[in-house]
């Protein structure tokens, strides 16, 4: 059923304090939330609920915990525990009165960002831009000239290696094997978690052949149990059918090659990762996937907005993604962009319009004040450092591909909100610095009487 719009009380709680009597109303995360178009969401996700059936969580609800999230660097279980104790996330939620325990459970969250999907969370970004431009911490000019560059958001995985990757692949169909009750000859529990031991020993030690060898017996293990359990299932179709997409993991696991063309699998529970290569001393190999971020190059009254996000899979080439980007971003603002800046890797670029796209050490057609933005266009590496760092864009542990789209979006969002949040407090700052320097000559007269 559709969440129900009820507007706020005019009458008390006998009981209950209202939580306006409660906070500071000049707080910047309050002011914050009066400032955002909460209806806008309403009408936007309204599409996503039926007539029928329990009634739903109140949008606001559910889009003020994930702004929330993401502004304040918290998971799903951080932010219901904050939401308990702090009455400012409270009312920013929506809440009149103070309560003493979550109207929501944590798993609610997840469902409701499957039901939305990424392209529903674009709304929550596109809003973040919104109560920016509408607060004055954004203006309409900032947002045509941008600078756009990729990074990699990678996925809660421990690093792949082969023989990893096949231990915990037979232990998966061992496991899986015992649920569904199919009897195997042997689950080489005791054997295959020995050759682990082993195989990194002998690497460490660089024995290779010892190390090969303990690698050719957790191959060996792998492959018995696979053929085991197609022996033992295939007279059950409805058993043979839970194991379809396990088996067919194990055996890429165990016959894919060092330079195998076709997709491979790093991980099991999350087999969309993708290794990608930035070119990074420090770390040659990045496991997650490549996401695009767009910047205000020039930045505005109220810091530097993030513009557009995108997660992209199948590790596309850097310019084969800014016609894309551009696009997005057009739709999304509404605004068409006049210039955009980008690194060496997007040299070969798909965007049709070659004037309007700019990349460093360019010599055609610079004027000094191109010269000049083009020399902010490696300020987007602090903003996508904050992404990272401050935004969870470092570490995606949402599951699947739509999980990385929607952890990025997100991300984005939270960043832009983070602006918004100091720009407040900031704002506030200098109306009270005003009011105490108009009011000094005043002061000053009574202290000293002539």
């Amino acid at each position: 059923m559709k969440p129900s719009r009820k507007p706020a009380s005019e009458t008390d709680d006998l009981f209950r304090s209202r939580l306006e009597n409660i906070i500071d109303m000049g707080h910047q995360l309050v002011r914050l939330g009066e400032a955002i178009d909460w209806a806008f969401f309403d009408d936007a996700y309204d599409a996503f609920y039926s007539e029928e059936g329990r009634p739903g969580i109140p949008t606001r609800m559910m889009v003020g915990v994930h702004i929330l999230k993401h502004m304040f660097d918290l998971s799903d279980e951080g932010v219901c525990e904050r939401w308990v104790y702090d009455p400012y996330f409270q009312y920013f939620c929506g809440e009149e009165y103070f309560q003493f325990e979550l109207t929501i459970e944590r798993s609610s969250m997840t469902r409701w960002r499957d039901r939305i999907g990424p392209q529903g969370l674009e709304k929550v970004f596109q809003e973040s831009l919104g109560v920016a431009h509408r607060t004055g911490a954004l203006r309409t000019k900032d947002l045509k000239r941008v600078t756009v560059d990729t990074t990699v958001q990678e996925k809660a995985i421990t690093f792949p290696t082969d023989a990893k990757l096949m231990h915990k692949a037979r232990q998966r169909l061992v496991r899986l094997a015992r649920e569904h009750g199919v009897p195997l000859r042997q689950s080489y529990v005791r054997v295959g978690k020995r050759a682990l031991i082993m195989q990194g020993r002998y690497r460490h030690a660089k024995q290779h052949k010892r190390a090969g060898k303990a690698m050719r017996k957790l191959k060996t293990y792998l492959g018995r149990t696979i053929r085991d359990i197609r022996r033992q299932t295939r007279h059950d179709p409805e058993v043979r059918q839970a194991f379809l997409h396990p088996l067919w993991l194990a055996q890429r696991v165990m016959t894919q090659k060092r330079r195998d063309p076709s997709p491979k699998v790093y991980s099991l529970h999350a087999p969309e990762v993708e290794c990608i290569g930035k070119g990074k001393a420090h770390k040659p190999y990045e496991f997650g996937c490549k996401v695009s971020v767009a910047a205000t190059n020039k930045r505005a009254p109220g810091g530097q907005f993030v513009t557009h996000v995108r997660a992209f899979h199948g590790n596309p080439y850097d310019g084969h993604t800014l016609k894309t980007v551009i696009e997005e971003m057009e739709s999304w603002t509404g605004i068409s962009i006049e210039r955009a800046y980008v690194d060496k890797g997007y040299r070969g670029h798909d965007y049709p319009n070659k004037l309007k796209v700019y990349t460093s050490g360019q010599k055609r057609g610079i004027t000094p004040t191109i010269k000049k933005e083009l020399r902010r266009r490696s300020a987007v590496e602090a903003v996508i450092g904050h992404l990272k760092t401050d935004g969870r864009l470092g570490r995606n542990f949402l599951k699947g591909r739509d999980g990385d789209k929607i952890n990025a979006i997100l991300a984005g969002a939270g960043y832009n909100y983070r602006r918004v949040l100091r720009w407040l407090r900031l704002l506030f700052a200098r109306i009270m610095a005003a009011i105490f320097k108009a009011m000094r000559p005043s002061f000053t007269t009574m202290t000293n009487p002539a």
